[in-house]
């Protein structure tokens, strides 16, 4: 796979993209800490730098995950 939940801990969740593991922390992308496993690991790559989440209506550039500073959250 491309794109792929490879794991979850109370702290966020990892991506695996391509070759590389990202980690998306719960305080910056607070969506997914009550979301299920199921929907968490349905993310599709829809080009090289974004990604969705259908069954959460979520979809991130690749570049808010590397970079959540500079996407900073206006509402939770």
């Amino acid at each position: 796979m491309i794109a792929e939940v490879s794991q979850s801990s109370q702290h966020g969740i990892w991506l695996s993209l391509r070759e590389r593991e990202l980690f998306l922390s719960y305080d910056n992308f607070p969506w997914f800490k009550d979301a299920s496993v199921a929907a968490i690991q349905n993310v599709e790559l829809l080009n090289e730098h974004h990604l969705y989440w259908p069954d959460l209506g979520i979809d991130l550039s690749v570049e808010s995950i590397e970079h959540p500073e500079r996407f900073p959250l206006v509402a939770r």
